[in-house]
């Protein structure tokens, strides 16, 4: 694709024309015009002045300024939106928002090996069991009470030598027979680790 530069200094050649001609002529500086030839803009100071001297130089050469403001402000633009994007790419991260990213990224760090030490503490932990009901150790004349505990799913629940199973959620009840006085519960459960839990708890049965 065409640029102005290419069109004006195309131009400048087929008319045999020095570029120190055309500087005594609109009285342009050398090194502008041939920046304006070589599109490099960044040597100006503002828009509006490369405007200026390319009206004036088209206008020297016999080209159409319009045409020729007309090709400049399409690769002004262009330039303009590869430089704009280049500047938000190479400072996105500005050094505050490094020291944030820093932080979130040492939080996800303490947070997946602190879960990932806690699943392991669980793997390497007993089995915990916890008595739903009865709430009260103290219970009156009956012969027997129904228990009502919960563990871990996977577990392996023995109480006084008989195999007890539990469900998906880890429930499992046991007819716990009783006689006057202290009855001892021994529930002894093997997680899926292979490490042993032996629970025990007294129900004191009265009159």
């Amino acid at each position: 694709m065409i640029s102005v530069g290419e069109i004006l200094k195309k131009q400048r050649e087929r008319l045999n024309i020095e570029l120190k001609d055309v500087e005594k002529s609109i009285k342009v500086r050398q090194k502008f015009l041939d920046a304006i030839e070589r599109n490099n803009w960044s040597i100006f100071s503002s828009k509006i002045y490369i405007l200026g001297v390319i009206k004036n130089y088209s206008l020297f050469l016999g080209l159409d300024p319009n045409s020729t403001s007309a090709f400049f402000r399409r690769d002004y633009e262009r330039q303009e939106s590869v430089k704009f994007k280049r500047k938000i790419a190479g400072h996105y991260f500005t050094s505050e928002t490094k020291k944030i990213f820093i932080v979130i990224l040492f939080f996800i760090f303490i947070l997946f090996f602190g879960y990932f030490g806690y699943q392991l503490s669980l793997y390497f932990s007993p089995p915990k069991i916890v008595i739903l009901s009865p709430k009260t150790k103290v219970l009156q004349k009956s012969d027997r009470v129904k228990i009502l505990a919960k563990t871990e799913k996977d577990a392996a629940v023995t109480i006084f030598g008989e195999r007890v199973y539990q469900n998906s959620d880890g429930l499992f009840e046991f007819d716990f027979p009783l006689k006057k006085g202290s009855n001892e519960l021994v529930i002894e459960v093997v997680g899926a680790n292979g490490k042993k839990t032996i629970f025990k708890e007294n129900f004191e049965m009265k009159d």
